[in-house]
């Protein structure tokens, strides 16, 4: 895999529930992570003192973060409506070079900040509320 363009990393959210994404205005910097919970079952019998973890269990999540510049888009709005209405609508976040992760996300926090010189920025938080699919480019 070559080098990708930071930009192209897009959060992508469905605004109305009809499979039309749209990325997500003014952001500057994105980030997904993927985590699976590990079960140790090691036990006096585990050899050589190893740890075991048993395979297919645990629980799998994904994060999403990003950050960028308000603009008040029909994203920005929508984003703040999802999180106080406790939503978990489709979203999708183009990996570049990669592939395309799709599923429900909760909004778990927005940040906004700003000063007196400075434009107002903000932050968002997603956490996967479901299984998540992955097509490869």
């Amino acid at each position: 895999m070559v080098a990708q363009n930071g930009k192209d990393l897009l959060i992508k959210l469905d605004l109305t529930g009809d499979g039309q994404f749209e990325t997500i205005a003014g952001l500057r910097a994105t980030r997904i992570s993927f985590n699976a919970e590990q079960v140790d079952v090691t036990s006096l019998e585990s050899q050589g003192g190893w740890r075991e973890l048993l395979a297919g269990a645990g629980v799998k999540s994904a994060a999403i973060s990003g950050s960028g510049v308000f603009k008040d888009a029909g994203t920005d709005e929508r984003a703040r409506q999802i999180f106080f209405d406790g939503e978990t609508p489709e979203f999708q976040v183009i990996i570049p070079g990669f592939g395309t992760v799709q599923g429900a996300f909760q909004v778990g926090a927005i940040e906004y900040a700003g000063s007196h010189d400075g434009e107002a920025t903000y932050e968002l938080s997603l956490a996967s509320a479901g299984a998540l699919t992955f097509t490869a480019l």
